[in-house]
């Protein structure tokens, strides 16, 4: 599984956002963003992490920096996901797994012994000149928001 480098430019890619439009490497040029990978929309581990980075994102917005959450899940169920728990952040789409597989967000993982292949919970720190900033793997979503957060001053 490759995984993305700190000081390497991001890999291309293309998603469909929660809106229907679409976002990609091109469209962020000279922007600052996270992009953060998780398995399910309204699950237990996703939820709390999803509600972090949106209690934070004032002080993303004041860095000056754009938060993208990435699952394989449907517009229609970021949508009810969104507006369940008021998320003010866009969520894309990856049904395909291609870009996860890219960004080293989607592999083989072991739970219980078994091993098997799933989205890999990680995100990634790109600066304005498309430059990977920061890169995480294998995150325990009750924290993350706030590190990637501290992370930004860094």
């Amino acid at each position: 599984m490759a995984r993305l480098v700190v000081g390497k430019k991001v890999p291309a890619f293309s998603f469909v956002a929660d809106d229907g439009s679409t976002v990609s490497k091109a469209s962020l040029a000279g922007e600052r963003y996270v992009l953060y990978f998780y398995p399910a929309d309204d699950t237990p581990g996703c939820t709390k992490e999803a509600c972090q980075f949106n209690d934070l994102l004032s002080a993303f917005r004041a860095a000056e920096v754009k938060v993208f959450g990435v699952s394989p899940d449907s517009a229609d169920t970021h949508l009810a996901f969104k507006k369940k728990y008021g998320l003010a952040f866009t969520l894309l789409t990856d049904a395909s797994k291609t870009v996860m597989e890219k960004f080293g967000a989607f592999g083989e993982k072991m739970n219980y012994g078994k091993t098997y292949l799933g989205v890999i919970r990680s995100t990634v720190l790109v600066g304005p000149t498309g430059t990977i900033e920061n890169v995480w793997y294998g995150v325990r979503a009750d924290g993350h928001a706030a590190k990637v957060l501290s992370a930004l001053s860094n």
